[in-house]
């Protein structure tokens, strides 16, 4: 496994418990949540610019991303 991809999913875990922690779910919740309103694939497809951002730009995003595609948080 590469370097970059250890640091993605280093990066993806992060995410997820950083959403977790601000919407009070357990990290196995956020991740299911964030997988079915496409907050993942969001993560995976634009990395190379989020992981630059401010965590809370990141997990704001991942609220709208999710809302916008049917999620209720």
């Amino acid at each position: 496994m590469s370097q970059k991809t250890i640091w993605e999913i280093q990066y993806l875990g992060l995410c997820i418990n950083e959403f977790a922690r601000k919407f009070r779910l357990t990290p196995q919740l956020a991740h299911n949540y964030l997988k079915k309103y496409n907050g993942l694939k969001f993560l995976q497809d634009n990395y190379e610019a989020e992981h630059t951002l401010a965590l809370s730009d990141t997990i704001n995003s991942l609220q709208k991303i999710c809302a916008n595609n049917g999620g209720t948080l």
